[in-house]
Formats: structure tokens, sequence, C-alpha cells
């Protein structure tokens, strides 16, 4: 059996919330920015950098960078847990499963901050 040490949530109610609440931030974010490209055809760097330069995209672009990695990290988890286990993959099932949560969380941490560190820079 799974255990949930590596859960975001501990729970599978609070893990489909963060889900949909972080799948609904990014929806908002891509419609603001598409709404901005489609608006200003032909889009100049110094037009792009001062539309991310307002307070209001950068915490909506920290926001968005925020639920991009618990939105991932939710998903790698349900499919390590899912397919990396013991039943279908032999003896090394957890260590396979452990492996790749580290590797998929340090993927993301390093994303997430690299993320932080553009849109606040």
């Amino acid at each position: 059996m799974v255990t949930q040490v590596t859960s975001l949530g501990r729970s599978g109610l609070s893990d489909w919330l963060v889900q949909r609440v972080s799948g609904v931030v990014l929806l908002l974010f891509f419609v603001v920015v598409a709404g901005y490209m489609i608006s200003n055809p032909g889009l100049e760097f110094a037009e792009w950098k001062a539309f991310f330069s307002f307070t209001y995209m950068k915490v909506l672009s920290t926001a968005a960078i925020l639920s991009l990695a618990a939105h991932a990290w939710i998903g790698m988890w349900a499919v390590s847990t899912d397919y990396l286990t013991e039943r279908l993959m032999g003896a090394k099932g957890t260590s396979l499963r452990l492996l790749f949560q580290l590797v998929c969380g340090a993927f993301i941490f390093t994303y997430l901050v690299w993320g932080i560190q553009i849109f606040w820079s």
C-alpha cells in the first residue's frame, strides 16, 4: 500500500481542491495574457516588459507559477503512486517511485524558484 507521506494535501479531497483551484488560476493567467496579446498585435519587448512590470501582473504571475508547481506535483504524485508500485514494478517499485518523486520535486522546485526570480527581477 502507498502511504500519503509525499502527498501535497494529505488527503484526496484537499488534493482535488488544490488541482481545481490551481487550474482556475492558470486559466485566469492564460486569459489575461492572451487577452493582452490579442488586444496588442505586433507586441514589442518594451511593451511586454512594461505589462509584466505592473504589480498585479507580478502577483498574478507568482500565483500562476505557484499553481503550476502545485498542479504538477499532485499530477506527478498521482501518476507515480498509481504506476510505480511494488505490485507493478516488483521489489524496486517503492525505490523507483521515491526516486521519480525526488527528481520531479527537484525540477518543480527549480522551475518555481527560477520563475519567481524572473517575474520579480
